[in-house]
């Protein structure tokens, strides 16, 4: 096999783009051979791009046609484990957007699934190949900020207006997303937050439904988190702000780490700051420091991925985010929305039946508020039938 046949399933503004970027070029291991929507008007706009592949109003029917090694998940987040396991069931290697699932369960078990069908099952975490991220990460596995003692994210420049949570019944919903802006914009803050600087042992969160917008899950979040090690952690997120912020600080034993507006500032002190604490003579005194800067072309990580994606099929290359990687950043905010709820500390893993009951009423009391209407679709096409 020279190329890898990709199947997408969900032609809206995602999957459009992923096929837009083969297209390109961008991805030379991938050919797209077919692609299933429930839209047939989105099936004849992808056919108009590339009118050699298949195309099917029914996915399973794309799943059964032979004509795909792999399936890209372009759907709403509910859609992706059931999706996901049609696939395993067939041997077919996935890759899906984020998050892969609701809740942490979910993904457990297809990675499950994927280990015992011996697929390749990966994350579209496409901020993982941004270069500054990996040089943060570098710095701070290798040891070279000393011993962690703090993270603090402020990201709250995922500004939206009520126009977008109006322009699908699924948007901002729990039965069609899960959740808000921790489930919708901010997984990927969340994978880099632990893939940097590690899993929290436990968090006491706070999230505001509604705060900003007229929608029922959470638009404005703050979590803090402890570790084993005695560092801490603050991530503050919301969709309710504007001008926002994305300033990722970093704080170590040897110095601090500095990543906004493109650039990543490293100051390096000249000895430990424990250390020196304890040993110096002046009160006001402070170590040395040496200063160094960084910037970096941030790619497109979409392509690269899906690249990477096909490397793996192809010759056994390690996958960016496989899909193990996809079940902590779900710990993270499944732990977040538990002690919201519960008005307490949350240990991680999170109590896996208790977060689906709460979700599980959530999504009731919702159903029952909408006249009994279902919010799991958009009416078009987002969620092919499964």
């Amino acid at each position: 096999m020279e190329k890898v046949r990709l199947g997408i399933i969900g032609m809206g503004n995602m999957g459009m783009g992923h096929l837009q970027s083969v297209l390109d070029g961008k991805c030379p291991r991938i050919e797209v051979t077919a692609v299933a929507d429930t839209d047939a008007r989105r099936l004849g706009a992808a056919k108009e791009k590339l009118p050699s592949m298949a195309t099917f109003l029914d996915a399973k029917e794309m799943l059964d046609s032979g004509l795909i090694d792999a399936a890209l998940l372009t759907i709403p987040h509910y859609g992706h484990p059931a999706c996901a396991m049609e696939c395993f069931q067939r041997g077919i290697h996935v890759m899906t957007e984020k998050p892969a699932g609701v809740y942490a369960r979910q993904v457990r078990e297809m990675n499950e699934a994927a280990q015992k069908s011996a697929v390749k099952f990966g994350i579209m975490f496409n901020q993982r190949t941004n270069p500054l991220f990996i040089r943060m990460r570098e710095i701070v596995q290798s040891g070279k900020l000393g011993k962690p003692k703090r993270l603090v994210w402020i990201v709250t420049n995922w500004y939206r207006t009520q126009a977008y949570y109006d322009s699908g019944n699924w948007r901002a919903t729990w039965s069609g997303e899960g959740g808000g802006v921790l489930l919708n914009q901010a997984p990927h803050n969340l994978d880099l937050w632990q893939w940097i600087f590690g899993m929290p042992k436990r968090v006491r969160a706070f999230c505001a439904f509604g705060k900003y917008h007229n929608i029922d899950v959470e638009d404005d979040v703050t979590i803090y988190g402890e570790y084993e090690n005695g560092a801490t952690a603050v991530f503050i997120s919301t969709t309710g702000e504007t001008p926002g912020t994305n300033r990722l600080e970093i704080s170590g034993d040897l110095g601090k780490l500095v990543l906004e507006d493109g650039k990543l500032k490293w100051w390096k002190l000249s000895a430990p700051e424990r250390e020196f604490c304890f040993t110096s003579k002046e009160g006001f005194y402070v170590p040395d420091t040496d200063y160094e800067e960084y910037t970096a072309q941030v790619p497109d990580g979409h392509p690269i991925v899906l690249e990477n994606f096909a490397e793996a099929i192809l010759n056994g290359s390690e996958l960016i985010a496989n899909g193990q990687e996809g079940i902590n950043s779900l710990l993270i905010s499944n732990a977040a929305y538990l002690s919201t709820w519960t008005d307490d500390w949350v240990e991680l893993p999170a109590d896996e039946r208790l977060f689906e009951e709460y979700l599980t009423k959530l999504c009731q009391k919702e159903k029952e508020k909408n006249d009994g209407r279902s919010k799991g679709m958009d009416g078009k096409g987002d969620d092919p039938d499964l």
